[in-house]
């Protein structure tokens, strides 16, 4: 109901134009869809997983057809922009961006300006980057994905906290790059 009640899922259900199932008049019908492609674009950070997962997790449970018949992407924003005066590279993970450095010859010229969000980017860099359709790089959300966002934001979300204490044990090891 709190989804529901939320302004910004209402207006993306509206503007899909293919309804909703369960509880907002069951009335989803994937043929009425407007669009090919539904692009989530989100921050490459931890806040932005969130937002990715929290919106995949809608889909999988109220919207399901539209990942099973892939109209579903998530926008992979750079993490870094690697430059030398000369020459430009984006980068998508910490071991790209030292790749690309060690490209460019590893001299103190080379800058790694890294992106903290979307809205850090001017508009011809995040056109250029996430938005334009001849450069940016799109990940097909697969079923798989979304079981997996679903099962994560149930046991992380959920009532239980069994279970949620056994995943926060089992993986904090592998926390990166934390928003602390």
């Amino acid at each position: 109901d709190k989804v529901l009640a939320n302004a910004e899922i209402k207006t993306m259900i509206n503007a899909f134009g293919c309804g909703f199932s369960e509880g907002y008049g069951n009335d989803f019908d994937i043929t009425k869809l407007r669009y090919d492609k539904i692009i989530i674009m989100a921050d490459a950070d931890v806040d932005g997983s969130h937002i990715q997962i929290l919106l995949l997790t809608f889909f999988y449970r109220h919207m399901k057809e539209l990942i099973e018949q892939g109209h579903i992407y998530l926008a992979m924003p750079p993490l870094y922009k690697v430059h030398d005066g000369k020459r430009q590279k984006y980068a998508y993970s910490d071991a790209e961006r030292d790749a690309i450095i060690e490209e460019f010859g590893n001299s103190n010229r080379i800058k790694a300006d890294r992106y903290k969000g979307l809205g850090e980017m001017n508009a011809d860099q995040l056109f250029e980057t996430t938005m334009d359709p001849r450069t940016r790089t799109l990940k097909l959300v697969t079923i798989e994905d979304a079981i997996t966002c679903d099962q994560i934001f149930s046991v992380c979300m959920g009532d239980k906290v069994e279970p949620r204490r056994e995943f926060i044990e089992k993986n904090a090891k592998f926390a990166e790059n934390l928003d602390i």
